[in-house]
């Protein structure tokens, strides 16, 4: 009975530390790697998280979203370099962080100085993506994580839980969407580099989308 199966989960992990997140550079489609500092997140992680028996186990993910960048695609595979089966994934564009456009590889103080009034939140990215262009895409992701979930819930079809590898403003964004929220109210949820939250839902619903948990074991600045 639906009733009967445990509810299915989001697990969205951003990538550990680039030396472009480090030091404030905002990293759309430039492909930079992870630190070593940034593997190691991730790995302490993995120990913490991933595993039979812990949160994230590989045989209950039916599927895995990952960032094609390479901090992404890396960062999967420090999460699962442990376990000897590790779970399928599906590298898609649809996971890509905010197309930043004109302003990749800027600080926020050297936005700044191009347009003093700039939010991302408000304006986008000149010669990037703007705000409704990634509220729908992160919204289509959301509907295809949705169909995943009613499909093992309603149907039982397949397993729990999805993963999905990505970005720093892509989370943040996907956060908001996926508890009903404008995009914007993406910039008062903060985001580490190797963290791992939870989505799910309230009340055995799939009407009541939730915030489970945000930042588990990062290193918060």
């Amino acid at each position: 009975m639906a009733s009967a199966r445990p509810m299915p989960r989001l697990f969205v992990v951003r990538h550990g530390e680039t030396e472009w997140s480090q030091n404030g550079r905002h990293t759309g489609l430039s492909d930079i790697p992870l630190t070593a500092r940034g593997e190691e997140q991730v790995r302490k992680v993995a120990q913490r998280l991933v595993g039979d028996g812990l949160a994230i186990e590989p045989k209950n993910l039916c599927d895995a979203l990952v960032s094609p960048r390479i901090r992404a695609h890396r960062t999967f595979d420090l999460l699962f370099e442990h376990i000897e089966h590790p779970p399928k994934l599906t590298l898609t564009e649809e996971v890509q962080e905010w197309n930043y456009g004109e302003y990749e590889g800027l600080k926020p103080a050297e936005i700044k100085k191009l347009n003093p009034t700039w939010t991302i939140w408000n304006d986008g990215c000149p010669g990037g993506e703007s705000v409704a262009q990634m509220q729908s895409r992160v919204d289509g992701v959301i509907a295809k994580v949705r169909e995943y979930h009613r499909q093992y819930k309603e149907d039982g079809s397949h397993t729990r839980d999805v993963l999905i590898v990505a970005h720093g403003h892509f989370s943040r964004v996907l956060i908001s969407r996926w508890i009903n929220f404008p995009l914007n109210l993406g910039t008062h949820f903060n985001v580490e580099p190797g963290s791992v939250a939870v989505l799910s839902y309230n009340h055995n619903s799939l009407d009541e989308p939730a915030l489970n948990a945000l930042n588990l074991f990062a290193v918060v600045a």
